[in-house]
Formats: C-alpha cells, structure tokens, sequence
C-alpha cells in the first residue's frame, strides 16, 4: 500500500500532460474543455462491427460482484477513504480526465509524435543514423514519427480503442452493474452522472488499450505513459465514477484487445519500410529507364528517401488488389513534357510572388519538423469539433478510428505512388526555385498533404455533414498550400487530392455498415 500512495504522489507531481518533465498544474490551450456529458449514451453500441476483433466477446470478461456483497462495499469505502482527503492537484486531474478518455489520449498522443518528429542528423562522416525499437533511448531515439509513422499510430491507437469500447459496451449491456454513485446516495460525485452502467469501466479500457498500443508505438516513453494510465484510473477512482473492480475489468479487456492490434502491427511490413540501398538505387534506375529524371535528396550529404516501401504496409480499408486497380493514380506529367515545363513555371512563379494570405496558408499547413505531422493536424481539427457534440466515448473511439484508418490508408496509397514513379522536386528541376517552406526528403509525386486532406475531409464531412464544406474548404487549402511553398507541382496536388478522395469514400462505406448510423 505505501508503494502505491508513493506512486500516487509521484503521479500528481508530474501532471502535466507534455512528455518533457513535470509541472505543479495541467496546462495546455485544452485544459479548459468542458467534462464529458454524452447526450446519447449509444446503448447498443456493443452491437456495432469491430475492425479486427471477431466480435464483442471475443475476449471474456468475468461477472461482476453483487453490489450487496461486502467486497463492493469496502470498494465504496474506499473511494470515500480518497475523498476525506482530496488535494487540489486531485482535484485537478480529475477535471483534466473528466474531459474524456478517447480525448485526452488522443491528445497526449499527438504530443508524442511531435516530441518524436526529428529527422536524425547526420554523422561526422556524412551518413545517417537509423533509430532503433531494440534500442529506443539511443540516438536517434526510436521512433522518427514522420508523417507515415504517425499516420499508422494514430490509426492503430484509434482502431484499438474502438474494438475495446466495443466489447465494454457489450459486457456493460450484459451485466448491468450501475455506477457507485447510484448504489450509495451519500457518495460525492466530481463527474457528470450517467445512467450508463459501469462495468467495465470505459475509462480503464480506453486507458488498457492506448497504454499497451502506445508502449509497442512509443517504446522509450514507456515511464511517461504508465505514469499517465496510474493518474487515469486514480482520477476515476476519487471522482466516484467507479469502484476498484470496474476499473481493474476495464482495463484487464483492454489490454487484451490491444494484442489482437499488436500482433497486426508486428506483421502489417511496417517495420520493412526503410529499405535498403540497393532498393532505393532501383527505383532511381527504373525511372531513368523509363526516361525520366529521378528524384535525388535535397539535403547536404543526401538523406536516405523516407520510407521508400511504406506503400507495402497492410492497409485497413481495402485489400492490395483494390490498392493497385482503384487507387494508385496513373503516371505525372514527363520530365521532358511541356505540361511539366508549364507547371515548373508556375511553381517558380508562386516562389517569386508570395503573397499575405498564401503564406498564411503555407504557414498554417506546414506541419514539420517537431509537429504533430499532417494526419495529426486533422486529429486535432477533429477533436475540436467532436468537443462541441457531446459524443459518448465510443462514439468519439468510432470517429476517430475512420478518421485514422483513412488516413493511414492514405499515407500507404500516397507513398505507393510517391515510389512507384519517383518524380523529381521543383527545385530539383530548376534549383532557381526557392522554398516557402520546409523541402520533404522523398518525390514529388502525389502530394502528402492533399492525400492526407482530402482522405481526412471526406469522412468528417460524413460524420458531421454541417461542417462538410467547411472541411473540403480546408483541404482545399492545405493542397494548395504545398503549390504555395514552391514544393509540389500542379498534379501533384491534384492528383493526390483525388486519391485522398477515394480513400476517404472507403471509410465512408465502413461508416455506412458498422451499426452505428
């Protein structure tokens, strides 16, 4: 017992929800949301279609204890045991928590990739150093969450969520178990009351499943993000929200259902992403063999291309074939084709005649180095919105997860094709061009952004058709932002702007048959 009030204190010393050290208070431009207070609790919601879970019960969780029975009731003495003492930095993180489970990982984990979003530099002898998972704390710390490492993070997070909110709304269906405060009136309540049942506790298995997938995603943070899953569970305890059981249940399914996605992960190509050498000279020789001039690294000495074979991860909406027959775009523009000279020109005229509202739009989408990445950018437009409709927790899990899996799903297409022809950059073609912004280290063709954009679009303005416009606005301009900054031509842009597209109308079509519409 002493060792877990040392664990406590240690935990409320370090709320701050950055990954870099500790603070006396929770801060952040979100600290002031308001706590979750569904406005539907989506009961059937155990009835929706997981995404690698075989169905609700796949995983077992155990009857819960009556709650006439001794053992229940000292579960409520010791909550008000908690509560005879509460300490402001208690207090605090259970407003933080209150916020929402779905919410607040998703927020310390777009925290995580921009901690993580540092190309190595490289060595005195003019090559790069990898990071290695073996080795995380090793410079250059394992991961480098570029924008396809986060792209897949966030959507296995997210999808991981999702399936174990499933399964606790299926056992809560089940079981039936009410809330503490709903057995003992006298019980003080820091949360909003629900009606929903409370075991398991959705808290603890959102927090099972995020620690879990975060650990194998983020593996040298692992202290931080336990130290983040203790405060969880104790902010839920001393709320009233939930009694002990309903959170060691919780959290037990969670952690099972998140190695269901870890086994995915360990096996989805991801970690083969990098490549080698010679695979990175072959695809130099197959453009120029196809007569056309190849990209070459930008940087001084040349940086390895980023994930050259990103475009082989296992996708989560559509299989390999439809990758190939529905979704790869076909070739840009020629090297030695007018329409590329014509389009070479206009990038060099965007480069010599910025503009007050270009840079604006530039400035905004650039999402570089040490950011949340692009696909993190829309995590954080999304939450904001999902904010404001009172979504349940499985809810928020199910949004998310079509958001990510769009995106992740994005990233593979655009990379596919970013690989596939190895089209130069515009100031690779006519080094007069000078950048408005940050130069990635891999081709040109099809644009990031706009795939990640339009995919991201595409299923928001599905889920929350009011804003449906509103988002396509944006995506429109993020494209052509990277138009803007002197980093992509015209096809780029647009062509990956319809790939996002397509990609995204698959999310749809999961969207329109998971139960939840």
């Amino acid at each position: 017992m002493k060792k877990i009030f040392l664990l406590i204190s240690l935990i409320i010393s370090c709320t701050i929800i950055l990954p870099f050290g500790c603070s006396k208070s929770i801060e952040g431009r979100t600290d002031n949301v308001s706590a979750l207070s569904p406005a539907s609790n989506d009961v059937n919601a155990g009835a929706w279609k997981p995404i690698l879970l075989t169905g609700p019960a796949e995983f077992a969780v155990a009857t819960p204890l009556a709650t006439n029975t001794p053992d229940y009731i000292a579960q409520i003495s010791e909550i008000k045991s908690f509560q005879a003492n509460l300490r402001q930095e208690e207090k605090d993180i259970v407003k933080y928590w209150s916020a929402g489970a779905v919410f607040r990982w998703n927020e310390i984990l777009r925290q995580l990739v921009a901690k993580h979003n540092l190309p190595p530099y490289q060595n005195a002898e003019g090559t790069y150093p990898v990071p290695n998972a073996n080795n995380p704390l090793a410079y250059p710390q394992f991961p480098f969450a570029n924008p396809p490492y986060a792209a897949r993070a966030y959507a296995y997070v997210s999808a991981a969520q999702y399936d174990a909110l499933v399964a606790a709304w299926y056992y809560k269906k089940l079981y039936n178990r009410p809330a503490p405060y709903a057995v003992d009136a006298t019980l003080n309540v820091l949360i909003p009351k629900s009606d929903l049942p409370s075991y398991p506790s959705e808290d603890a298995v959102v927090e099972g499943v995020t620690t879990e997938m975060m650990k194998l995603l983020f593996p040298g943070d692992q202290d931080f993000i336990q130290l983040k899953a203790e405060e969880h569970k104790h902010a839920r305890l001393i709320s009233g929200a939930n009694v002990r059981s309903d959170l060691d249940a919780g959290e037990a399914l969670g952690k099972q259902v998140a190695q269901k996605f870890i086994t995915r992960a360990r096996g989805d190509r991801a970690g083969a992403a990098v490549g080698t050498q010679a695979i990175w000279s072959q695809m130099e020789q197959d453009c120029i063999t196809r007569g056309e001039t190849p990209w070459i690294s930008q940087e001084s000495p040349n940086r390895p291309p980023m994930l050259p074979l990103f475009g082989k991860v296992k996708t989560f909406l559509f299989d390999s074939l439809t990758m190939v027959t529905q979704i790869r775009p076909g070739p840009p523009p020629s090297t030695s084709s007018k329409q590329f000279q014509d389009e070479t020109a206009e990038v060099k005229y965007y480069s010599e005649h910025p503009t007050r509202e270009r840079m604006k739009a530039i400035d905004f989408w650039a999402d570089g180095v040490a950011t949340v990445t692009p696909p993190g950018h829309w995590n954080d437009i999304a939450a904001e919105d999902f904010l404001k409709q009172n979504f349940s927790e499985v809810r928020w899990a199910r949004n998310l997860a079509l958001l990510n899996l769009a995106m992740m799903d994005a990233a593979i297409a655009c990379w596919d094709a970013k690989y596939a022809y190895f089209n130069p950059r515009p100031s690779q073609v006519d080094p007069s061009i000078k950048t408005l912004t940050g130069l990635p280290n891999f081709p040109s063709y099809v644009s990031g952004h706009s795939t990640f954009s339009a995919a991201a679009a595409t299923i928001l303005g599905h889920l929350l058709p009011s804003r449906a416009n509103d988002y396509l606005s944006m995506a429109e301009e993020a494209k052509l932002s990277r138009l803007y900054g002197a980093i992509h031509y015209r096809s780029d842009i647009e062509v990956g702007f319809d790939c996002g597209k397509k990609v995204g109308n698959f999310a749809i079509q999961r969207a329109t048959t998971d139960g939840a519409e």
